[in-house]
Parts: structure tokens; sequence; C-alpha cells
């Protein structure tokens, strides 16, 4: 991934540098989505989750917003550090995949603050490469009780029949916007949504979506050491369809 340019918010206004000296520093929040030829997807619901966060970077975020190209195709981050700075990375969107390959985080729980996006991040990273030599492209993270939470940069969704479910809302984790949308626009749509706290064993034959501001929704194609899954032909494609349709200039 590229980082066209980086700003720092600086007496009211954005400030380009070189680079983001983080050494003495972590981040306390963040966020970040896709913008593709000026659209983006519920970029609302992105700043309320960033916003809740934080305080006073209310100018900051319109500032970010004003400086993103309206052609191309990027992948912009904003942050607050531990000291209070704001940054905008001004990314170029990387490739963005349909499919993912799941695979079980079996360590310990690495999040130490799981309804905030931006601490873990690095943390999230770790998991991720640690399942990588088995062929996967996501990591799962398990509750004590062994029940399906969250993927490490990915919400999870999955079909009953025509029922889209997820899992429990009080299992502490980040409020993923593409999942949130895509609940949404079923609910929408007419379709029942359900929540329940599944063990993976418990999802053998369903269809599962891992869900990101990245890659959109993503078919989970298989589950390393885990259950058999299952795809309804047609289905994605049209889901990813309804969620670009529902893309709006920023």
């Amino acid at each position: 991934m590229s980082v066209a340019s980086i700003f720092r918010w600086h007496d009211g206004e954005l400030v380009p540098l070189e680079y983001c000296d983080m050494t003495d520093s972590s981040i306390t929040a963040a966020d970040s989505w896709v913008v593709s030829e000026g659209k983006a997807l519920a970029l609302g619901l992105h700043r309320e989750r960033f916003l809740g966060h934080t305080q006073g970077a209310e100018a900051f975020w319109d500032a970010a917003i004003a400086v993103i190209p309206t052609t191309g195709d990027w992948f912009p981050r904003v942050e607050q550090l531990s000291h209070g700075r704001l940054v905008l990375r001004l990314r170029t969107a990387p490739e963005r995949h349909r499919a993912a390959v799941l695979a079980t985080w079996n360590g310990a729980d690495p999040r130490t603050r799981p309804t905030v996006k931006g601490p873990d991040l690095d943390a999230m990273s770790r998991i991720r490469s640690a399942v990588q030599p088995q062929g996967a492209t996501e990591a799962v993270i398990l509750s004590d009780d062994g029940y399906v939470v969250e993927g490490a940069y990915s919400g999870l969704l999955w079909w009953r029949g025509d029922i889209l479910c997820g899992p429990p809302a009080e299992f502490p984790r980040i409020d993923s916007v593409t999942a949130r949308s895509a609940l949404t626009l079923a609910a929408a749509l007419g379709l029942d949504t359900h929540e329940e706290a599944v063990t993976p064993s418990e999802l053998e034959g369903t269809e599962l979506w891992a869900l990101s501001a990245l890659h959109g929704i993503r078919i989970a194609t298989a589950w390393i050491d885990g259950p058999e899954l299952a795809e309804k032909p047609g289905r994605l494609g049209i889901w990813r369809a309804r969620l670009d349709a529902v893309r709006k200039a920023i």
C-alpha cells in the first residue's frame, strides 16, 4: 500500500508532512474508508464512529474530507494519536478482493480496546500475519467461550437460508460500518436479520461473509481446520452491487 500524502492538523488547518513520526505516540482512534470516483459507502457512519472516540475533531474531519480527490480510488485513514495530534493519511487504494480464507486465532485475545478502532491495529496485523502460513487471509477472534466475535480486520455475517445473521450486539467488537450497512439494507429489502452466538462448528454449511471498508463483502471460501462453508450462486455479486449502488458523493 502506498502513502500518497500525510497531513497533520495544526492551527486549524491541514499541514502536509513528508512523514509522520509515531515513535513517541500510539493511535487512540482511527477510521478508514474507500473513496472511488468521489463516492463512499456510509461516510456518515464512519464520521460518527471516529468522532465518538475523539474530542473536538469535527473541523479536522471536514478538512480531511475536503482534500480527498474525487477521481481515482483512495483509502484514506484519519487518526488521533496519544498526544492529541490528528493525522490524515491519504492513501491510494490497494488491490481489493472478493474472497477470503479464514483461520481461527488460537492465542490470547490481543485486543485492549475491542470496541474502538485504532488502538489495536498493530495487534490485528500481527494475528492476521500469524495465520497466513496456514493459507489464510483473515484471522477470526473467538470469545472466551469459543463463540465467533469478529475478524482481525472484518465484521462477520452469515446466512441461515434467507436470514442474514451476525454475532450478538453485546459481544465487544468494532462496530463494522460495512456489516451494519448490509444488515440495514437487508431489513430495507424485507429480509429477516438475526443475532446468534455460534461456535465455528455451528457455521457448518452456511454462507459466511467477511465485511470491511476496504474489500466490501468477501465470501469466505474456506475456514482452515474449521467448518465447511457454502455459497449460494449469484448472491455475493448481487449484494456487492447493492452496496455499490448506495455509495454517495463525499
